[in-house]
């Protein structure tokens, strides 16, 4: 067989577990983003864009509010763009607990934009889960009835600004955490293989994405270790190309009942 042959062959194989993937009914991404990013240009995926890759709805966090102080405004334009999706972007708010107006923010968040996530970025706004102002912010949204996401990172430091550097967030103060907080509903974004067997051992009432889970039967290794319903799709789009993250849903051994927990179940456990 040549080398043509051998591609075309290749592509053909996997293009059909990922058609048969495209036409479920329904499929829930938890880790999604839109809005400008100021280090490089990203593809321009929307709404429409995840409909076409067979994602009917997806979580979605602003860009913009990693970088940006005035977080009003960024939830404000991330609502309008969530609500013009016609129903396929979920609007998770940020908040920023280091600005005075915090608390408004959260209001506004759960009051005005009927948001039912906050998504945190504890590297890039300076604190860490240990300090007092990250529980006083986990109770505040749990009171709140909402969900939280914690972006553990957003790319590999090595690809990062040398002006701006962010180290992935410390998770290991998670477990204590929510030790004593059993109603509160966190998920944590981006989490690396190595992560969830270190930091975040023990923590078993968290929900992860595996965005970030790499290797050969990635999903499936993960769960040798760690809840089944406790794990969820998750692409980091558009930093990611949501194929990447499809594809591990074919590339692992996965039950008919597991990929339906995995792409739409927990997530919607999550949300509540």
């Amino acid at each position: 067989m040549n080398r043509r042959l051998f591609l075309q062959s290749t592509a053909a194989a996997a293009a059909t577990p990922l058609m048969a993937l495209e036409q479920a009914a329904e499929r829930l991404d938890v880790n999604f983003a839109t809005g400008p990013w100021p280090f490089r240009d990203l593809p321009k995926l929307d709404g429409d864009s995840l409909k076409q890759r067979g994602i009917t709805q997806a979580i979605t966090g602003s860009l913009e509010a990693l970088l940006t102080r005035d977080i009003a405004a960024v939830n404000a334009r991330l609502a309008t763009a969530c609500t013009e999706s016609g129903g396929v972007l979920l609007p998770a708010g940020a908040l920023h607990p280091l600005l005075p107006a915090w608390r408004e923010d959260l209001r506004r968040c759960r009051d005005e934009h009927a948001m039912k996530v906050i998504r945190l970025h504890p590297n890039y706004h300076g604190y860490t889960l240990a300090e007092p102002i990250f529980a006083e912010l986990l109770d505040a949204i749990t009171d709140a009835g909402l969900a939280v996401q914690i972006v553990v990172q957003m790319e590999d430091q090595r690809t990062q600004h040398p002006l701006v550097q962010a180290a992935p967030v410390d998770l290991k103060p998670l477990h204590d955490l929510l030790k004593v907080r059993p109603k509160a509903r966190v998920m944590v974004l981006n989490a690396n293989a190595a992560m969830i067997t270190t930091a975040l051992r023990g923590c078993d009432s968290l929900w992860l994405d595996g965005a970030m889970i790499e290797g050969v039967g990635g999903l499936e290794n993960t769960l040798k270790a760690w809840p089944a319903e406790k794990l969820c799709f998750g692409t980091h789009a558009p930093f990611f190309y949501p194929e990447s993250s499809l594809l591990k849903l074919v590339e692992s051994e996965l039950s008919g009942t597991l990929l339906t927990a995995l792409t739409v179940d927990n997530a919607r456990a999550f949300l509540g």
